[in-house]
């Protein structure tokens, strides 16, 4: 990639024109060192020429990132992650994602390291999913060098955001911006903690809004899509950076540190952060239900290009084309058609499908919304009720148990099908593990608890009524969905 940051003036009237230019090319096409050309010129005709030199540094524009640094750095954490022993991954999963896979570390070590955004004064952090899903052990480390234990509260890899807990008061912590107002072309900060450089800070500017990525999965088992819509910047991050801060110069969060694109698993020009506006309803979420809510529209969409329109005689290419819509759905019930264009979720416009998912993202089923569509060349507005994926306005609200938090997992009953393939008549079934007692008894996902001490385990209620008043240790059986049975003891 050749960049070449600089300003170059070519001035010239009537006659001849003196010119002067620096030019500096690596021959490697390595990134040039900014340099800004100083040019001059002289007329040569009956009027003189005034060359203006243009601004290209935040100097230059008056752009001033102490005080954004000194608000944002001593909210920032430093996090590192401790796995059980055969689970060991290298430093920043989200970066092994990108380039490669995961790789293990040292059995002795198995440790990773990212960064995290202090949200509150009583000591809640946002970071990563990628940064903590597998962790057994989550150390906090402030920017003053005091460390914490963490507990997770939630995790969404939907988004790639999770929500840790420190037990502290009176903390620093970054106010939220509005990732809806920020503009490509924007001065940004990057702050975190790359290969373990504590309290770092980096400058660059919004290159894009609403990128699609395509490294988040979803939960496709219930219709849910993840939200890959990200802010992208030319602030230098690398790996320990993920969870870190992306901020404005007044120091306000506008984002969360995500990734990196590169071919060499270094820094090569672009990064990546999830929009705050996400992270503020997704943290909101968890806090308050222990689950995401998710709301929906009920429509099929595609981005709508060159090609789409002229098939479908469309003129406008601004919007989302809708391509089918759900029978009961919200907007079907708000008189949304097949062949409308959404040109605006409430009051803000959507391009293509990541914009539009941001929008949803930010709404909980029951909420009220305006959309806005063209239709045969008019634009319309259409009220809704957003719906959640089962096509009523219910919230999901996760029962909490101590119990269930100090095992560090989510259950789910075993199908009839899936218990007569494995020969089994009971069980439930283990299918996310967010550190704790499970996963560090060297238990992973898919286990099918069978008994626990003997008795037989059937549903949430018996677990917790076999382990809630338990003390010493504990007896659990099982299998794999490959058949392989197991039995695993730890202590409560």
């Amino acid at each position: 990639m050749k960049k070449i940051i600089g300003v170059f003036l070519i001035a010239g009237i009537g006659g001849m024109t003196a010119l002067g230019l620096d030019h500096v090319f690596n021959k490697q096409n390595q990134l040039n060192k900014s340099e800004t050309a100083g040019t001059s010129a002289k007329a040569t005709a009956s009027r003189d020429v005034k060359l203006v030199s243009l601004p290209v540094s935040p100097a230059e524009t008056g752009v001033n990132f102490v005080s954004a640094a000194e608000m944002t750095v001593p909210a920032v954490v430093h996090i590192k992650i401790s796995y059980p022993v055969e689970q060991g991954y290298s430093n920043d999963p989200f970066f092994n994602l990108f380039f490669g896979g995961r790789q293990p570390a040292s059995p002795s070590q198995p440790m990773a390291a990212g960064s995290g955004v202090i949200i509150s004064a009583d000591g809640y952090i946002v970071t990563n999913n990628h940064v903590v899903e597998h962790a057994e052990k989550i150390e906090v480390i402030l920017n003053d060098k005091r460390s914490y234990q963490a507990a997770l509260i939630g995790r969404d890899p939907n988004t790639d955001l999770a929500l840790l807990k420190i037990k502290e008061k009176d903390l620093p912590y970054i106010s939220y911006g509005n990732s809806d107002d920020i503009k490509v072309g924007e001065w940004v900060l990057a702050v975190g903690n790359p290969f373990n450089l504590t309290s770092t800070v980096t400058a660059g500017i919004v290159s894009a809004k609403g990128r699609n990525l395509n490294v988040l999965e979803g939960d496709h088992e219930h219709g849910i899509s993840a939200i890959d819509s990200y802010i992208q910047t030319d602030a230098a991050i690398n790996p320990g950076n993920s969870g870190g801060a992306l901020v404005n110069t007044a120091g306000q969060l506008i984002g969360i540190n995500a990734a990196i694109q590169s071919n060499t698993g270094s820094y090569a020009g672009y990064s990546f952060a999830i929009p705050v506006n996400i992270v503020k309803k997704v943290t909101a979420d968890l806090l308050e239900y222990g689950e995401v809510q998710r709301a929906f529209i009920g429509i099929s969409i595609a981005d709508l290009d060159a090609q789409l329109a002229a098939e479908k005689h469309i003129k406008d290419l601004r919007g989302v084309y809708v391509r089918a819509v759900t029978d009961g759905g919200a907007g079907e019930e708000a008189g949304i058609t097949e062949g409308d264009v959404i040109r605006k979720i409430a009051d803000v416009e959507v391009n293509n499908v990541p914009e539009l998912q941001e929008q949803l993202g930010k709404f909980r089923p029951g909420d009220k919304i305006m959309v806005t569509i063209e239709r045969n060349g008019e634009e319309k507005v259409a009220g809704l009720t957003l719906k959640n994926n089962k096509g009523n306005t219910s919230l999901v609200k996760k029962e909490k148990s101590e119990v269930i938090n100090i095992l560090g997992a989510a259950f789910e009953q075993v199908s009839p099908e899936e218990m007569k393939r494995l020969n089994i008549k009971n069980g439930l079934k283990i299918v996310r593990l967010n550190g704790g007692k499970l996963r560090a008894a060297g238990i992973t996902e898919g286990f099918i608890i069978t008994k626990i001490d003997k008795k037989e385990v059937n549903t949430l209620d018996d677990l917790k009524n076999d382990l809630e008043n338990k003390e010493g240790g504990v007896l659990i059986e099982g299998t794999y969905s490959n058949g392989m049975r197991a039995y695993y003891g730890f202590g409560l």
